[in-house]
């Protein structure tokens, strides 16, 4: 993996130097993580304006599910002082290197870091590095691919596990905590974010937050979860139904959420819009009288962070690549009564390649649990 760290430090370097930009300052975790392999707290990277690029922080690489191996071409350096900061320091090392400029990512810095880095890079004259990195994390190889398998593997064991058990008399927050534990239990690193269940007049709610309400018969329950594996989170979220048999309204607004999902996932191929996968995603919901109460986005990519371009929302602009993780996930809330959400991680494939790799298997039967 070294390997593969250098020649993605190589690329920037060469995005750099395109830009008339002689060194970067990469301060963003998630960022870090992808040049170097790890990402200790606080850590900075200086990519450039030498052979050699610097790694620095305050304590040693974390060995978490394993050490990272630098190449030849990557220095750790560890600042002395635990109350130092990383990138203040490597802005004193790209004005030591006699660097022509450096660029920052002010996306990710306060105001007073960047003074900070300014005053110690003296005449050094700083540039946005703006989402450089997060357009190399983009297209994801087949390592990262493998990570965010294994990661939806998980998410679905414990989803699987979590509905063998008995739901009802429950509370939200009890299964939540439970299914992140047992996300742990089987290999994980953590939750990939904070894990939501609804149940009731909660279900559907994009995002709900776990309360003590307990599940009753008759409930809607719709989870979302995700597993972090190395670093890479992947996504799933489901609708189920407790109690013998779901009701006429249940099985009809399950139905159109589940059309409105499978056309979105139909819709992923290379070279297609983004805002027209949303479009898909969203068309047979609006069809049924639902405008109101639609999220903003139907899906979104995934990685090394929960929430990562391309974003397929309406206004998104671009066009998917193959080997891009995306998420579709369409629903409908119905204020007093719960509602639907159907979410899955694919990875967009060309249709000679058999078209979207769905990652998340969980069935999509509407089951009464």
């Amino acid at each position: 993996m070294a390997e593969v760290h250098a020649i993605r430090r190589e690329r920037l370097r060469g995005r750099c130097a395109a830009a008339g930009v002689a060194a970067a300052l990469v301060t963003q975790p998630a960022n870090v993580r992808y040049l170097t392999g790890c990402a200790p707290a606080g850590a900075a990277l200086l990519v450039g304006p030498g052979p050699e690029d610097v790694l620095v922080h305050l304590r040693t690489p974390p060995d978490h599910r394993g050490r990272a191996e630098f190449s030849d071409d990557l220095r750790s350096l560890v600042l002395r002082s635990a109350d130092g900061d990383a990138a203040v320091a490597a802005a004193g090392l790209a004005r030591e290197h006699a660097a022509a400029s450096l660029a920052v990512e002010e996306h990710h810095l306060t105001v007073v870091r960047h003074r900070a880095i300014g005053s110690v890079a003296g005449g050094l004259p700083l540039t946005d590095l703006g989402g450089a990195v997060e357009q190399l994390r983009l297209v994801k190889d087949e390592q990262e691919i493998a990570a965010l398998r294994i990661a939806a593997e998980i998410a679905d064991q414990a989803l699987g596990e979590l509905l063998e058990s008995i739901l009802v008399g429950r509370t939200e927050r009890h299964l939540a905590l439970e299914l992140e534990r047992r996300l742990v239990d089987h290999g994980a690193d953590g939750p990939a974010f904070p894990t939501s269940v609804g149940t009731g007049p909660h279900s559907g709610t994009p995002r709900h937050a776990p309360t003590d309400r307990r599940v009753e018969e008759g409930d809607f329950l719709t989870v979302r979860l995700g597993a972090c594996y190395r670093g890479y989170r992947c996504e799933i979220g489901r609708t189920f139904v407790i109690g013998s048999a779901p009701a006429a309204w249940q099985i009809d607004l399950y139905e159109l959420v589940f059309d409105a999902q499978r056309a979105g996932r139909e819709t992923l191929a290379p070279g297609v819009a983004c805002r027209d996968v949303d479009r898909a995603t969203r068309q047979p919901l609006t069809a049924a009288g639902h405008t109101e109460g639609l999220a903003p986005w139907s899906g979104h990519g995934v990685g090394l962070e929960i929430d990562e371009d391309p974003q397929l929302s309406p206004a998104a602009m671009g066009k998917l690549d193959a080997c891009v993780p995306v998420t579709v996930e369409p629903g409908v809330h119905l204020p007093g009564r719960g509602g639907v959400r159907i979410d899955d991680t694919l990875v967009v494939r060309p249709v000679a390649d058999g078209g979207p790799e769905l990652l998340t298997i969980t069935t999509k039967e509407l089951l009464a649990l």
